[in-house]
């Protein structure tokens, strides 16, 4: 697959999402050495170069078409596109849901200030490092609409947002400003409430419910290599990240069990059934079954006299879409 450029996929270079990208790059055999921290890398086994970019500017690489591909969250990505007029909003192709990343943008107030739903912050003090997200949200439930197709000093087409709520922007732990007095509530990323609810706050508002997504620019003029080396990278990409939620279920049942054991374990397409020799009245199963259903579906083999049963970890895959 030759190609006189390579293809430029952005990664993030640090972060709650940098270890599981690069865990997931591993699973897909996208092999590549970073050398002393630096933002570049390039991919020993495919012509392609890794930019190690914050988590937050690589929608903006993706959407510019200065990258090919880019794994980012999907906050990322409507914090970026809330600026935008709404005819802008559709260059994004999101190719893939990585499943990992998971958290929530919520506003977030004390527990005992007296503020119970997001319209009680209407004209007050909101601190949060989401301001185009943040903006859009109090603009929606003020009932006013902004300004489109303002152009900015570099030519780009924008949004204006017009809201009596004072959205104030800060970099991080955004948790303490209402204890320090800087604000009446925030709107920023919870995982596990933890934080907040040590820092004294409690959700009123989920803004974005977000998890970690792979995209690319639809109208990037992709050369044949690049698009079928994009091609490549999202398949092995997809397979991981689907081998993650399936296991392998095998076992052996009754031949005159087999059709409610395939009811239970009915797999992709159909359970995969081999005859055991020495036991011609019975038959070995083989099904991919979701992970977070297998002890559910033990339970029911076992109390329907399904024997030896065993559960295995795919490590990687490649599947059709549901039959």
């Amino acid at each position: 697959m030759e190609s006189p450029e390579r293809l430029l996929f952005a990664i993030p270079k640090k972060g709650r999402l940098n270890q599981a990208t690069l865990d997931l790059l591993s699973g897909s055999d996208i092999k590549f050495h970073r050398h002393n921290r630096l933002d570049i890398a390039l991919v020993q086994n495919f012509p392609i170069k890794l930019i190690f970019l914050p988590a937050a500017d690589i929608p903006t690489f993706v959407y510019q078409g200065r990258v090919h591909l880019g794994i980012t969250g999907w906050d990322q990505v409507q914090e970026h596109d809330a600026v935008l007029p709404k005819a802008a909003r559709t260059k994004w192709e999101d190719v893939l849901d990585l499943e990992f990343g998971r958290c929530k943008l919520q506003v977030q107030v004390p527990e005992d200030g007296g503020i119970h739903e997001p319209k009680d912050l209407i004209g007050k003090r909101v601190a949060t490092s989401f301001t185009n997200l943040a903006s859009a949200y109090f603009e929606e439930i003020e009932g006013r609409e902004g300004q489109e197709d303002l152009t900015n000093v570099h030519g780009t087409k924008q949004h204006e947002f017009r809201t009596s709520t004072e959205i104030i922007t800060i970099s991080g732990s955004v948790e303490t400003s209402c204890a320090l007095g800087l604000s009446e509530g925030i709107v920023d990323l919870v995982e596990s409430g933890e934080t907040m609810r040590a820092a004294g706050l409690k959700p009123i508002h989920t803004v974005v419910q977000s998890t970690a997504i792979l995209i690319r620019n639809k109208s990037k003029a992709f050369s044949p290599a690049h698009a079928e080396l994009a091609d490549l990278v999202t398949s092995r990409i997809e397979g991981v990240v689907n081998a993650k939620r399936f296991v392998l279920c095998q076992y052996n049942i009754a031949r005159s069990l087999l059709q409610e054991a395939s009811e239970i374990t009915p797999g992709r397409r159909a359970p995969t059934i081999n005859a055991l020799e020495s036991a011609p009245d019975w038959v070995a199963v083989s099904s991919m079954v979701k992970k977070d259903e297998i002890a559910t579906k033990m339970d029911l083999l076992t109390k329907l006299g399904a024997q030896d049963i065993l559960v295995l970890n795919i490590v990687n895959t490649r599947i059709s879409k549901k039959i």
